[in-house]
């Protein structure tokens, strides 16, 4: 699992809630309706209303559990597996839960796909998917070899075989807004990124819970680590990881670029929320985030877009 390697700790970027609400500033509420938001079926509409975001302590501590047990069977190494876990502290940095009244937003139902990204890099002649083994090792984080990295390598503005309705990934922040723009300028829509924050509204469902499905983990609602094939998968696969706002893969496949930046020592960074195929139970709850450079490129890293 990918959090075995994670190295600089001090890049997780973790923000209280009242920051995050001050990285989403001058967000607007959408001036569209429910039924232009939906009419062409790529959309969901999120309600505006209270919602329940970040995490309390119980929480924070099945999330410790349940990744200890996805790591170890014997009572002994679970138990070890989850001290090493507490010690990293890999979810008490999250903003503590509470109640707070969102306005509603219109969120891409689907991650953006291959396919998709691939008539924007034709259209424009923008860099395809791709990374170097030596910017790979630069990035210094998230270190899969880079032969895990060659099959998801674009060649001659192509996307690997089979893999179309795949979430692209390899991609950057500035790579994900670009195709925005771009997508924008096709149908005269207004498109961006979403906030951490509207992206946790949309996945928990006006009850605030832990995954997409409920409160409980199930071992095979979503493509995670030990279920999946360590890769990704096509969008809408797994039903359960749909978000009672009939979002899909709002746990597990990708993590998710959002437009909440924050300053980290001397550069600002991106929040992302979402799950990887390669991650264990705990980093799947909608409460997780965690913060990287802006121009990262990973085999992990996808993107959605809310349309205004």
């Amino acid at each position: 699992m990918h959090q075995t390697f994670y190295l600089k700790l001090s890049l997780m970027g973790l923000l209280t809630l009242t920051q995050l609400l001050g990285c989403q500033s001058g967000v607007k509420p959408s001036s569209l309706t429910p039924t232009r938001c939906e009419q062409e079926g790529d959309f969901v509409w999120i309600e505006a209303g209270d919602y329940i975001l970040g995490s309390d302590r119980q929480e924070r501590d099945y999330a410790y559990r349940i990744s200890a047990a996805a790591a170890a069977q014997q009572p002994d190494k679970r138990a070890k597996a989850e001290a090493s876990l507490r010690q990293r502290g890999w979810f008490d940095g999250e903003p503590d839960r509470q109640v707070r009244s969102q306005p509603s937003v219109c969120l891409g139902k689907n991650l953006i796909t291959n396919a998709e990204y691939q008539a924007f890099v034709k259209a424009t002649g923008h860099r395809a998917p791709f990374i170097s083994a030596g910017d790979y090792q630069k990035q210094g984080f998230l270190v899969h070899p880079y032969a895990s990295v060659k099959p998801y390598l674009w060649q001659d503005q192509r996307f690997p075989s089979g893999k179309d309705q795949h979430p692209v990934v390899l991609v950057s922040y500035p790579d994900a807004q670009a195709f925005a723009q771009w997508r924008g300028q096709q149908d005269g829509q207004s498109y961006r990124l979403p906030t951490a924050l509207e992206w946790e509204q949309a996945a928990r469902g006006n009850d605030g819970r832990y995954f997409p499905w409920g409160n409980e983990w199930q071992a095979d609602a979503t493509n995670w680590a030990n279920h999946g094939g360590l890769q990704t998968s096509e969008i809408a696969t797994y039903p359960l990881s749909r978000s009672p706002a009939r979002v899909e893969d709002m746990a597990g496949n990708v993590f998710e670029y959002t437009s909440t930046l924050t300053q980290q020592v001397i550069r600002q960074v991106v929040v992302m929320k979402g799950c990887s195929w390669d991650d264990s139970p705990g980093f799947c709850r909608a409460a997780y985030q965690h913060s990287r450079p802006q121009h990262s490129r990973h085999i992990l890293f996808g993107f959605r877009l809310v349309k205004e």
